[in-house]
Parts: C-alpha cells; structure tokens; sequence
C-alpha cells in the first residue's frame, strides 16, 4: 500500500493518512510516497521510501536515524527552518494569539557548546552515546555533527571515563560543557566513589587537561575555573548548572531580552539561571535574581561582586513553581523576564497578569506552554509586541522562542 506524507508533525515524523487513521512515519518528508505493510494501523508504521522529495539531503552524521538526538538531518534548510517556525506560529494560532512572529534565528553545526550524554555497560564494555529515539537503549557515537570539536575531540577521553565510573544497576550522566578555560564535565549516577576510582578519574581528567571534573556534585579536580562569559562578565559554573546550549542563540535571546527591558529602573529575573540576562540586565537596571538552586544564584552573585559598572543586583532563593511571587510584590518591578523549564510557570503569570509590569519578556523552550502563558498575560491586559523562533538544538524538534510584551 501506497501513501503520500501530507506535513510534518510537531516531533518532525511525517504524516500520511492510513486506511485506520494517521501514520507517523520518522525520517519522511512531505509529498514523499512510501510503501506500508498492509493492515498497518494508526500510529507509527513499518515502510520503505518510493518517491524521495527534492528536498531530501544527505545526513551529515553517520548516526542519524539511529542514535534520537537529530529528527530532521534529512531535510533542506528552507523545510527544516519553516517547520520549526511553524511550531510557534501554530502553537500561538492554537490559543487565538496575533503577533509578529520573525524568522527563525538559526544555529550552525558544530556550535553546540553543551551535551548530555550516557553511558551504561554492556556485557563487559561500557557504550557512551545518546538514547535511540524512543527508548533508554544507548547508541555508541564516534561523531557529532552539533557539538563543538573540542567536545568532540574529547570523546575517547569521556569514554574512558565512563569505563571508570558506569554502575553495573545504571546509566551514567555525563554533562560536558566547553568554557572558555578549557571543558567542564559534571557526571552524575556514578558507581560509588572509592579511592580505587577517585584517583585514576583524577588522572585521567588532568592528562586530558580538562579544567573541571566533579562526580554527582563533588568536584574531584578543578584545574582552572570553567568560566562563561555572559557579555564582559565572567561566571564560574556551579558543577552541572544550567547553560544555554548553544553560545549564538544566548546572544540572540539576551539582545532582544535587554533590548525590550531598556529604561526599565527595577527589573525582576525569574528562573535567573547564573545569570545569563540578569549579569546583562545590571548594565542598565537594578535587578532581581529568583531562582530555586542555591549555587547557581552564589555564581552569579560572585560574577556581580567580581564586575564593574554594575547596577545593583539582589537574590532570592525561591520556588516559583509552589510559591510564584504575588501581584502585589511584583509592582515594585518595572519590567520582568523569565525563562522557566517546559512546564512553563502558569502561576506566576497569572500574578503577573494582575500587576502593574510595564514590560515582560518571557523566555521559552515549548511553544504549547508558551502559548498558554502568552494568552494568559494577553487576557490580563498585555499587548504581545512580537515573537522570535530561535534554534539552539539543530536538527530536532525542539525550539525556543522569546516573547516581548507590553501594558499599553
């Protein structure tokens, strides 16, 4: 049986209508013919592609399809930036939301300055690589196309490492980031430490020259401060802290995000991070840091101590999931952003909803949440001035979007 893909679906599979429902077939793009098992039913579905699309390309990667780090490295730039710009547009649509909505600001390849990976034992060798789409099954990587070469330089070194620290019972968690002194590997779910693996990971991360390595939190080697550089002010990261992945889409977020707020005196930071916007923001406003880790607010509290020409910058610890700040309190901020996780933060708008906040700039990693944080601020009163796609993590169906808003 013949069917034609007719779009692509927000996890970028394509869709084609079966004899029972629609069929989300991965790796597929639209006004591609492909042959079905007969009887398949709705849902995913075995096939074999007939007719290519022209817009199909060669993936650069030799992992694509089966390592579920990438969707669409198949695609043509023109398919593959629309479909991500159409997850917002469509997300907005949904909620009955206007807005100028600009063109993606994309990413290049090898400029991902941030990678999550596994590793878990097989038998009696260990295999360090993503999860294949859909499953905890790991697939082993030699390369990657996203990651910045000193990443990818490193992975002997990461696998060698992972050799030392898998638990037989678990996976092991590597986060590796690139500093500007040199890589920061944070891992987590190690087996436990005794001084028959504390020395040798010593050893094997100062032969490597890497300028941090701490295991699930504490911090076996530091060599040199891993530092980040948020526009002149130098951060120290807290082992495992938040980053945003890709260096360019951070500067393209912070520059609509301080552009937006500017004139603003006080300004309010939720889900602050170390300090991406708010070490930026105190260029040109006093502000206020709420995040819920501690050692991310003490690093960017050091970085405002160690800076200069600075505005004043305060900090709270505070969950803002079960406690959002109330309206009343924030009336003492002329302008806020935030950047919370996919959940989005629905309580702490609908207080900002019943504020008096000239300005919002709201920082999103899920269009769907987005949206409906969006829509509650817009039915509070705010006009949505626009709304920027912007790509950090290439090739998947993940997307980030920042939102400014304003109180007429």
């Amino acid at each position: 049986m013949h069917v034609t893909i007719d779009s692509l679906g927000t996890k970028g599979d394509g869709i084609a209508q079966g004899a029972d429902g629609p069929l989300y077939l991965p790796f597929t793009l639209p006004g591609e013919v492909v042959e079905i098992e007969p009887g398949a039913v709705a849902g995913r579905a075995d096939f074999t592609l007939v007719e290519p699309s022209p817009e199909r390309r060669e993936p650069p990667c030799p992992h694509f399809g089966e390592c579920g780090g990438c969707d669409l490295q198949h695609a043509s730039e023109a398919v593959y930036r629309e479909f991500k710009r159409d997850l917002v547009v469509a997300a907005l649509a949904r909620d009955g939301l206007e807005a100028e909505i600009s063109p993606l600001v994309g990413c290049m390849p090898r400029s991902r300055r941030r990678v999550a990976l596994t590793a878990t034992r097989a038998g009696t060798r260990v295999v360090l690589g993503y999860n294949a789409a859909r499953t905890n099954r790991v697939v082993a990587i030699e390369t990657c196309p996203i990651a910045l070469p000193a990443i990818e330089a490193a992975l002997p070194f990461l696998r060698r490492l992972a050799a030392l620290l898998t638990d037989r019972k678990k996976p092991l968690k590597l986060m590796v980031t690139a500093t500007t002194a040199g890589l920061d590997v944070a891992a987590s779910d190690a087996a436990k430490l005794s001084e028959k693996l504390r020395q040798p990971a010593v050893a094997m991360a100062l032969r490597a020259d890497i300028a941090r390595l701490s295991v699930d939190g504490e911090v076996l080697v530091k060599s040199r401060p891993p530092l980040v550089d948020f526009s002149g002010v130098s951060t120290e990261l807290p082992p495992g802290g938040f980053l945003q992945a890709v260096e360019s889409a951070e500067a393209a977020m912070a520059e609509l995000v301080v552009g937006h707020l500017g004139g603003a005196k006080r300004v309010a930071d939720f889900f602050s991070g170390c300090g991406t916007f708010s070490l930026r923001l105190a260029r040109q406003s006093a502000v206020h840091a709420v995040e819920s880790e501690a050692a991310a607010l003490a690093a960017q509290d050091r970085a405002h101590r160690g800076a200069t020409g600075l505005k004043p910058l305060s900090t709270e610890r505070r969950d803002l999931f079960r406690r959002p700040v109330p309206a009343k309190e924030l009336k003492a901020f002329d302008g806020v952003v935030f950047d919370p996780p996919r959940a989005g933060t629905e309580g702490l708008v609908r207080e900002l909803a019943g504020s008096g906040v000239k300005r919002v700039a709201a920082v999103s990693c899920n269009p769907v949440t987005l949206a409906r944080d969006l829509k509650i601020l817009v039915d509070g009163g705010y006009r949505l001035v626009s709304v920027t796609p912007i790509d950090q993590f290439l090739w998947s169906h993940h997307v980030e979007a920042v939102a400014l808003l304003a109180r007429p």
